[in-house]
């Protein structure tokens, strides 16, 4: 049975989370990284949900796979930035920690996803 919709996938809707805590965190980054750090920080993380919602509209299963890869690289985009931002001592330690554990999450059903749409089976985020 096929998803209806992008919104029924749990990725996503972790992925959606991640997103709106990434631009929290980033609330307590001083004012001059704005246009630097937190702006690419903000940019990879948004992405991640992007590309699962545009893959998951396309047509064909490779054009989805390919919206996975891409939201995979930018979980790991969305980890080294944040690994940056606490080497620089920018950002709730605590916090950074928790983002690092959702990325990690996310990256991996990101894998399992993929490789269940390759072995031909549905997605069932």
């Amino acid at each position: 049975m096929r998803l209806s919709s992008h919104r029924d996938l749990i990725v996503w809707k972790k992925s959606l989370s991640l997103a709106t805590d990434i631009y929290r965190f980033c609330g307590a980054f001083p004012h001059h990284q704005r246009y630097g750090l937190v702006s690419q920080l903000q940019g990879a993380a948004v992405s991640i949900p992007c590309n699962i919602a545009v893959g998951h509209a396309r047509f064909t299963r490779k054009e989805f796979l390919n919206a996975l890869s891409v939201a995979r690289g930018s979980a790991s985009e969305v980890e080294t930035l944040l690994l940056i931002s606490q080497r620089l001592g920018y950002g709730d330690r605590a916090e950074a920690e928790r983002c690092l554990a959702e990325v990690d999450g996310i990256r991996r059903m990101l894998t399992r996803m993929r490789t269940r749409l390759k072995e031909g089976g549905e997605h069932k985020g």
